[in-house]
């Protein structure tokens, strides 16, 4: 999405106050068949006991996989996208061959003389994934907000962003020196960079977010409401119930989310379950019906024609033309 003076300067300008520290701390080799199940929260306070939040991120590096959160759904993700589960949380990650799920192990516990390594499957095709972990205190991060999906897929356009990444990613998997015992080391800026080129793509295509979408996550009236819609968009909401529940009058909270936001609040949720809607169709199996009743449609033929004024095709002619 761009605004009218340019690719999203506002987007690039608050993206710039964001703080983000974190770390590399392994790689993965996978052999069809393979799925693990990852208690991220223990990796973490190995690593920074003092984090409270908890962003992972999944680069793939060859192969393709899947992961699932609590809700079951698999998301894809094939060489050179990003899996970023922004809130932390169990997950599942698997290959394409049926497999009982194993606790993920590293080979010892930290610190490490060098990045470890984490092979598991059945001798299959391979998959190759450089796993981390990143921790802020902005409220794009916060669970309570759930500004973002729980598990998102990117694939940064061709150019020179993807180029560095690519070039990140080899250096990351070949790279054995310096010593991961070494903080300054731990401490890398590589997955700052590329969760910040990650989060540019995908902010992109959010509602608003040229317009003060992430200032909005943290204006008073605004951020109950937009916590509401996000964390359920399912919900036939209205802009009564969303006043009330956040103890400010209709037309108080309608004339902030058009000073911020420059749309309705009913408009705002509309855009927020197209975004949605399109993630699902683009990364998972789920039918155009199941994912017509995630956003908060009662029929297929309703989310149908919604999503194609949104998007200007109809939902499956526009997952189709995704590959």
């Amino acid at each position: 999405m761009t605004g009218p003076d340019g690719p999203s300067e506002t987007l690039n300008a608050t993206l710039e106050q964001i703080r983000l520290a974190g770390a590399i701390f392994f790689r993965a080799e996978f052999t069809d068949q393979f799925t693990f199940e990852s208690a991220p929260l223990a990796f973490a306070a190995a690593l920074t006991p003092r984090a409270d939040r908890l962003i992972l991120f999944h680069i793939v590096a060859a192969g393709e996989c899947w992961v699932a959160m609590e809700d079951g759904i698999r998301h894809w993700a094939a060489e050179g996208d990003v899996i970023v589960m922004p809130y932390g949380g169990r997950y599942l990650l698997g290959g394409h061959s049926p497999a009982d799920p194993v606790a993920l192990a590293l080979p010892t516990p930290p610190p490490w003389d060098n990045i470890p390594v984490v092979r598991q499957g059945g001798g299959g095709e391979r998959t190759d994934v450089v796993c981390g972990y990143l921790h802020s205190e902005h409220p794009l991060f916060d669970p309570s907000m759930r500004a973002l999906p729980p598990v998102f897929v990117v694939r940064l356009p061709e150019g020179p962003a993807s180029s560095w990444v690519r070039a990140s990613i080899d250096y990351a998997l070949e790279a054995t020196r310096p010593s991961n015992l070494s903080a300054a080391v731990l401490q890398t800026r590589l997955p700052e960079l590329l969760l910040m080129e990650v989060l540019r793509v995908h902010l992109s295509a959010e509602p608003s977010s040229e317009r003060g979408w992430l200032a909005a996550l943290q204006d008073p009236v605004l951020a109950p409401a937009l916590a509401l819609m996000h964390g359920r968009p399912e919900h036939q909401w209205s802009v009564k119930e969303l006043a009330a529940a956040t103890a400010v009058s209709r037309s108080v909270l309608d004339d902030r989310f058009r000073q911020v936001l420059h749309r309705s609040p009913i408009r705002y949720l509309t855009e927020w379950r197209m975004h949605l809607a399109q993630d699902l169709l683009a990364t998972t199996t789920l039918t155009v019906s199941e994912v017509a009743h995630r956003v908060g449609y009662q029929s297929e033929e309703a989310f149908s024609r919604a999503f194609k004024r949104e998007r200007g095709a109809p939902p499956s002619h526009w997952r189709t033309r995704q590959g």
